[in-house]
């Protein structure tokens, strides 16, 4: 038998639109000669719908939406994919929840299998136990007189011999494993194939421990696991596809491509062949890809896919950047231009007083680097006025942050009235070690539709510039090279505010996205031969406490690390902590 790995980008709520993905993948892969087609988890409805569960047409149009593509699977390849359906075998609700998470197996122009999902994770960005009924049992399927095992997703994620903590009782793959093993002869003498269909969202190294936890399944079930995860974009999700195919021994015999739609066709009647040492090889010859590419080349090829899909998704093709000539604009820029197009991305220049001619000049460069639109508009004269129309009231203070806050949300308005006027989002061009310390003002340069580098802290933003510049200049070289700062008030640094960023960014990655105490980040600094002060680390992590209540506020946040700000990470506002 022939399976095919479709790997698509479905969009959530579009249910004519992903099934004319899902039809014309089956098509694409019918004339590859695959017998079975397998796609993600939900993407007949588009994951993750969130309280679009709690809906009940929403339920009914993803029915019926599952019932027109098995009508198609008359005299073509089978079908197996995800969807929501109605909780309860009678369609009603069932334990208080409204919906099924279910792989269904669609063939000969109907539903004919359908496994829902038992393990519903309920950790970081996940929340699936708030609308999922999960499934009491398990049960293998027959498709093509072959033998499968259909898990969803998180069903392959709890395995006792590669998690050393375990956050479920049960292991599905091990349930239906032992039922493979009371299956009569000749049947029982098939190779093993365990299906996943995934919706696993990217972060930094997830690619690689996702690979090798499939190996591990594989080397321990003597079995040949197939996964097949989502592409794209979805609000603050990035999902990288990297779908594969593993043999018993561990090894990878097909790779989709990471980040972007793939097929790929596999032949289960090689799979015995390639068990007894003979090489199988994947359907039409080619090699075998394998996403070895760096984090950092990852990193900036998820940004550019969660940018494009957002923006898109959202019923909008334009975006607006305010380029102030610092690295963090620039680098957003160059994501949008390669997301979107050149022709699709306006920088704006809004110099104050106190915004260098060099500023100005690199925020020039930079536009025509990347060839795309640039327009300055100058904000001294609003300044001012705004300054006349307080003094009343700030008479007898001093400059200070209030007045500094005031020119980045002049800055704010401006982008928004032309967003208003346009119709292009504005993108935010705030990194992570700013947002976690509150260095951003509300209304300001937080204003926009979406915080492109919002999970990607300082030091990683040069990284990704000179990525950026690996085979030309995009970001100017003065724009990396000179001392960053904010330019609200003369000779401003970011360091007048916080420590070097080599030195703020590793505090803020234990704490932020480890939970790790004051005196722990402390140990592992001097562990990294690093002298730093007990009293700094506190200061820093006051900072990240008293900006809960910004965060919160802020455009949604492309998430590429383990802990991004959004419904991962989820803290009180109005509260004490010591640190």
């Amino acid at each position: 038998m022939k399976i095919a790995l479709a790997q698509i980008n479905p969009t959530v709520g579009d249910f004519a639109g992903n099934t004319r993905l899902i039809l014309d993948f089956k098509d694409r892969a019918a004339d590859q000669g695959a017998d079975l087609v397998v796609y993600p988890e939900l993407c007949v409805c588009g994951y993750p719908p969130a309280d679009l569960l709690e809906k009940a047409s929403f339920l009914a149009r993803a029915a019926e939406a599952l019932e027109q593509i098995a009508a198609k699977t008359a005299g073509g390849p089978a079908i197996l994919c995800g969807t929501a359906l109605a909780a309860g075998a009678d369609g009603k609700p069932s334990e208080g929840k409204r919906a099924r998470n279910v792989a269904a197996l669609l063939s000969g122009g109907g539903i004919s299998f359908v496994q829902q999902k038992m393990l519903l994770p309920f950790y970081d960005v996940f929340d699936e136990q708030r609308y999922f009924e999960a499934a009491a049992r398990q049960a293998l399927t027959m498709a093509g007189g072959q033998p499968l095992a259909i898990t969803v997703c998180e069903d392959a994620w709890n395995d006792k011999g590669f998690w050393p903590r375990r956050l479920y009782s049960v292991d599905p793959v091990d349930e239906l494993m032992r039922q493979w093993a009371t299956l009569p002869d000749p049947i029982a003498a098939h190779p093993r194939v365990i299906l996943n269909i995934s919706a696993s969202p990217y972060w930094c190294g997830k690619r690689q421990l996702r690979r090798d936890m499939v190996a591990a399944i594989a080397r321990r079930q003597a079995a040949f696991v197939v996964m097949v995860n989502q592409v794209g974009g979805n609000d603050s999700l990035i999902f990288d596809g990297s779908s594969l195919a593993i043999d018993p021994t561990g090894e990878v015999i097909a790779q989709a491509a990471s980040f972007r739609e793939d097929l790929v066709v596999i032949d289960t009647d090689e799979f015995e062949q390639r068990y007894s040492g003979v090489a199988a090889s994947v359907a039409g010859g080619s090699p075998v890809p394998v996403c070895d590419s760096g984090e950092t080349a990852a990193t900036w090829d998820g940004l550019v896919l969660g940018t494009r899909d957002y923006v898109r998704k959202c019923g909008f093709s334009k975006a607006l950047v305010g380029l102030s000539g610092g690295i963090d604009s620039a680098l957003v820029a160059a994501i949008a231009v390669e997301a979107l197009g050149a022709e699709n991305v306006l920088g704006v220049g809004m110099p104050s007083e106190f915004s260098s001619s060099g500023s100005i000049d690199d925020a020039r460069a930079l536009a025509a680097n990347l060839g795309i639109r640039f327009e300055l508009v100058a904000i001294q004269d609003v300044f001012q006025q705004y300054q006349r129309t307080l003094q009343p009231l700030f008479a007898g203070t001093s400059f200070g942050l209030a007045e500094e806050n005031l020119q980045s949300r002049i800055r704010g308005a401006l982008l928004m009235a032309l967003s208003n006027k346009f119709g292009a989002l504005v993108l935010t061009t705030g990194n992570k070690s700013e947002m976690s310390t509150g260095y951003c003002t509300l209304y300001g340069d937080m204003v926009g539709a979406l915080a492109v580098i919002g999970d990607v802290f300082k030091t990683r933003v040069y990284a990704l510039s000179r990525y950026a510049n690996r085979e030309r200049e995009v970001i100017p070289l003065n724009t990396i090279e000179k001392p960053p700062s904010a330019e609200l008030r003369p000779d401003q640094r970011d360091t007048d505010s916080l420590p070097p960023y080599e030195v703020l960014d590793p505090i803020l990655e234990a704490y932020v996205e480890r939970y790790c105490s004051a005196e722990q980040i402390l140990a592992e600094r001097a562990a990294a031969g690093e002298t730093i002060d007990l009293a700094l680390i506190r200061r820093v992590l006051s900072l990240v406490e008293r900006s809960e209540y910004k965060r919160q506020q802020a455009a949604p946040v492309l998430k590429v690390t383990q802990k991004s700000f959004g419904n991962g990470r989820r803290f009180p506002i109005a509260v004490k902590v010591e640190v």
